[in-house]
């Protein structure tokens, strides 16, 4: 069974690694303070290293757990699995552990760190879930429809069987329904086109899987979608492997900001082009609003006996702050036992994944010991 969560009503307290991402508690900390304004029954434990958590101290609803290490952006994660072992990445992720019995610390945790390595120390302490081979890691982005398409895996796998991919809609389902409220979201199977007889072998087994859980009734599987599917709306969630997935994300963030300089470069061009800017500045604020990343910032990495939340490492303190919601709004709605039970449900009847003890990541294949 998943770790308890939190019911609507209570007090949900998540714990923040404070030191993670590009700028550390510079913006973790602004980020938290504005989180407990916006949260009266929200708490916060803060882990960091002692000097860093200073600012923090006599914060109401804050705890703080000092840490003696950090994680950086470009340790490789052999280092932070195994030799940083008193890392705030690695303290934050502990809270979420049940000790003697007795409940978790924390409901949920955040980080700006590094995705390889906060998925290997995460999956190493945690473990996965019963049913559940590989975590995977799951996002939103925006689509013309005016609301947002659940992608995953974003790339924490990048290679994968057609089970693992059925586990990933699984988990992406449940993942929907707690979150954005939908009980029968919409799931899609990137492919390179809509019909069956396209795609590698393992996308046409997957596609097999996923029509036979939605026979059963356990899934509302739309079928095949292209990349242009996700920023049409066309299903609430969209499946694929972690290497597809990656650069797919890479590619829409390049474009959007492409798009941005782009736009702000004809603008500039003359005085007559300044003032048309200066006319159309409403509508600019809006197009700029909608395809903000930062409303969109903070990754679940599902599958885990934890709820685990990945934010962009450049992000600023509005971006991480939305990070913290989501994770927020998942243990408000008890996203792990949604995805338990969505397991037990659906996979129960399902074709078993190949045996496989390793996470791959963005970063390579990583054997994770048991002596970690």
């Amino acid at each position: 069974m998943p770790t308890a969560a939190a019911a609507p009503s209570d007090v949900i307290r998540i714990a923040i690694d404070c030191m993670g991402g590009d700028h550390g508690p510079s913006v973790t900390l602004p980020a938290a303070q504005a989180f407990l304004a916006a949260h009266p029954q929200a708490e916060l434990v803060l882990v960091g290293l002692p000097e860093a958590l200073a600012p923090a101290a006599g914060w109401a609803r804050c705890r703080l757990v000092y840490a003696a290490e950090v994680v950086t952006m470009d340790d490789p994660i052999e280092v932070a699995l195994r030799k940083k072992k008193q890392s705030s990445m690695r303290v934050a992720i502990t809270q979420l552990k049940a000790a003697d019995g007795a409940s978790p610390l924390a409901h949920a945790c955040v980080s700006a760190g590094n995705t390889g390595a906060l998925m290997a120390v995460a999956r190493y302490l945690l473990k996965t879930l019963d049913g559940i081979d590989r975590p995977a890691i799951a996002t939103v982005m925006p689509n013309q429809a005016g609301r947002y398409t659940t992608v995953l895996d974003l790339g924490a796998n990048v290679d994968c069987t057609a089970e693992h991919l059925l586990q990933f809609a699984v988990m992406g389902s449940a993942l929907v329904a707690a979150v954005d409220g939908k009980e029968d979201p919409s799931v899609g199977l990137l492919n390179i086109g809509e019909e069956m007889i396209k795609g590698s072998e393992t996308i046409k087994r997957a596609g097999e899987l996923l029509r036979q859980a939605a026979a059963d009734g356990h899934m509302n599987f739309y079928g095949n979608v292209e990349g242009n599917d996700i920023f049409k709306g066309t299903t609430d969630l969209v499946v694929c492997d972690g290497f597809v997935g990656n650069v797919a994300l890479k590619t829409a963030e390049g474009v959007a900001t492409m798009m941005g300089a782009m736009i702000k470069e004809e603008f500039s061009r003359s005085w007559l082009t300044k003032l048309s800017a200066l006319v159309a500045m409403p509508v600019l604020q809006r197009f700029r609003g909608r395809v903000d990343h930062r409303r969109f910032n903070g990754a679940a990495l599902l599958g885990l006996r934890g709820l685990v939340f990945k934010s962009h490492g450049s992000a600023d303190a509005f971006a991480f702050e939305q990070a913290l919601n989501r994770a927020y709004d998942a243990a408000r709605n008890r996203l792990l036992d949604r995805v338990h039970d969505r397991i037990v449900e659906t996979l129960q009847a399902m074709p078993a994944a190949p045996a496989d003890d390793t996470t791959v990541t963005g970063d390579g294949a990583l054997d994770i010991p048991q002596t970690a």
